[in-house]
């Protein structure tokens, strides 16, 4: 695949660019900021302007950081779930040009839970999290009227060097006690979910989930979000 690479960092994008290309691919940047939905359609255009049309999006732009506080959250709504938005209708309309397409969302498993039992996570990011979650079913029928499939996973934790960095401090008590898992998820694996969402001609309105101890499973479609309800 040819890749255009998009951040708000330039550094670390062009980093990323570095990367594609030193294994072999075929990669560009482009900066933006996916809060500005004028700076959406500019992504997309170039990327058509530059490899010809748009074949696959992947919403994986954050902001993880904030407090219980509403006031924090908008930062995280703006950019996961308004952004996603943004880069999603942008998409569908290049997609619809060329005849079909793939959108993946990346949203977490801390948009599942209904309550802690544990501290930590972040408000405005479960909020936005869940967003992206519903988003995804809602825009199926893509898949039939457009040829644009949607789907979405929601990975627990990755061992990204910050991430791992917190884990291993902790010992497997702290963990427990913390809500922090048994073990974390690979970049390697969250690819190759990310791929097997993108290729699977029958995966549409899906979402995948994969928690850090378990294997990945898809949501049943039509769940109604709940296992158990207690008496009012």
């Amino acid at each position: 695949m040819a890749v255009v690479v998009s951040d708000i960092d330039e550094a670390g994008g062009r980093q990323t660019v570095d990367a594609i290309e030193a294994r072999g691919g075929r990669a560009v940047f482009f900066q933006m900021d996916v809060r500005r939905a004028s700076e959406a359609e500019q992504l997309i255009a170039f990327a058509e302007q530059t490899f010809g049309g748009l074949d696959l999006l992947i919403n994986n732009a954050s902001a993880p950081t904030g407090d219980l506080a509403i006031e924090s959250w908008l930062d995280q709504i703006e950019t996961d779930l308004l952004g996603a938005m943004h880069m999603t209708r942008c998409a569908v309309a290049s997609m619809r040009r060329r005849g079909g397409g793939v959108i993946v969302n990346m949203a977490s498993i801390s948009a599942l839970w209904h309550g802690r039992k544990t501290p930590g996570g972040i408000a405005g990011y479960d909020v936005a999290k869940a967003g992206m979650i519903r988003m995804t079913s809602r825009l199926a029928p893509l898949a039939e009227s457009d040829h644009i499939r949607v789907n979405c996973l929601a990975p627990g934790w990755i061992g990204t060097d910050e991430v791992r960095s917190y884990w291993e401090s902790l010992t497997p008590e702290e963990r427990l006690l913390r809500g922090v898992p048994t073990k974390l998820l690979s970049t390697e694996q969250i690819c190759d979910a990310v791929v097997r969402l993108a290729t699977d001609p029958s995966l549409a309105g899906r979402v995948l989930v994969w928690w850090s101890e378990h294997e990945p499973q898809l949501i049943e479609w039509g769940d109604r979000g709940y296992r158990r309800l207690e008496n009012f």
